[in-house]
């Protein structure tokens, strides 16, 4: 277990480049340990940090103790059988790594969920999801530690609360994830493809599929074509990705907000899925919007609307402006209000 306590700001844990000081940094590597810094932080905020790629803090920082998860041992759980593969890995395993890893091995249910940046603990949280995957596809259980009775619970798929981007663990800060088990499909052939866009690129119809080698490295083109792969060289990806999250609607609400062009996906019985992306396109912000709000520090991406990027020198507030302008801008052209997807810590939209 290693501090760290001087010098340390949220701008160099976080994929927004953003954020204020780290009153106390605090590297887990074990159950234990974060047990033990639980008991000793009593009373005082404690902040659990992954990857930092799903997280906004204010320029203010945390005057509290951040608990990095850094544990990242791989697990497979008895023997693979001929049809799939049980993993248990631990919360602070880069995401991204280990779906590389188990695309190496011919394992396939995560492969579409290639170049997402930040930790696997997060995944669960945030109930990840892309190209037609999510993680509640392939979750078997999440470990985690529950801060009110000091003792480890482990959660069966169906008390994890999932849904779009969401879960149990969103909600509630009790529970610290600490390790997901996962199963996956053997063979080399990766699962379904239920994604337009990824099915064209693959060559396949929807519902078809392809080796997962192939669909890796297609979600990377893909990913990359938007400025959702991290570089540190281009400041399209100094981001959390998609800031906003695409909205569920009831199918009145839909009938009487949306105009007969904009996207409808089913989403459950009379619900719609509608596009973020059109919604805030069609309400007159195109890519690179912002600069005139912030400076030129903060602004849409240059590629992919969704997405609020650091243009090099922007702070957590300059975000949060452009942030509220777009959210006010889609209010007003269409009464529908984005609701964001990283976490904010320090301050509210």
């Amino acid at each position: 277990m290693t501090t760290a306590s001087t010098g340390v700001r949220f701008a160099e844990l976080t994929t927004f480049r953003v954020g204020g000081p780290v009153r106390r940094l605090v590297d887990i590597a074990s159950v234990d340990e974060l047990a033990a810094v639980l008991a000793e932080a009593g009373d005082q905020p404690v902040l659990v940090l992954g990857g930092g790629s799903n997280l906004l803090v204010s320029d203010d920082g945390f005057d509290g103790t951040v608990a990095r998860m850094v544990g990242d041992g791989l697990t497979v759980i008895g023997e693979a059988d001929d049809d799939e593969v049980h993993l248990i890995v631990e919360a602070g395993a880069a995401w991204d790594e280990l779906v590389a890893h188990t695309v190496a091995e011919g394992w396939a249910g995560i492969e579409a969920l290639s170049g997402i940046p930040g930790s696997v603990g997060a995944t669960p949280i945030q109930n990840v999801g892309a190209y037609g995957q999510e993680v509640a596809d392939v979750i078997t259980a999440v470990r985690t530690w529950d801060r009110e009775t000091g003792a480890e619970r482990r959660f069966a798929p169906a008390d994890c609360g999932f849904a779009y981007r969401n879960s149990l663990f969103k909600r509630t800060s009790r529970y610290v994830v600490t390790a997901v088990e996962f199963h996956l499909t053997v063979g080399g052939q990766g699962a379904p493809v239920r994604y337009a866009e990824l099915a064209r690129t693959l060559g396949v119809d929807v519902g078809g599929s392809a080796p997962v080698a192939a669909v890796r490295e297609a979600v990377l083109g893909l990913r990359r074509s938007k400025g959702m792969v991290l570089d540190p060289a281009d400041h399209d990806t100094w981001s959390a990705g998609s800031f906003f999250t695409n909205p569920i609607l009831s199918n009145a609400v839909a009938a009487a907000a949306l105009p007969d062009d904009a996207p409808r996906y089913l989403a459950g019985e009379g619900l719609l899925k509608t596009s973020a992306a059109w919604l805030i396109e069609h309400a007159g912000f195109g890519k690179g919007f912002g600069a005139d709000l912030t400076g030129g520090r903060a602004t849409l991406s240059t590629k992919h609307t969704l997405a609020l990027t650091n243009r090099g020198t922007a702070s957590a507030a300059d975000l949060l402006t452009l942030a509220r302008a777009v959210r006010a801008g889609v209010v007003g052209r269409f009464g529908i209000e984005l609701h964001h997807e990283p976490v904010l810590v320090g301050h509210t939209l």
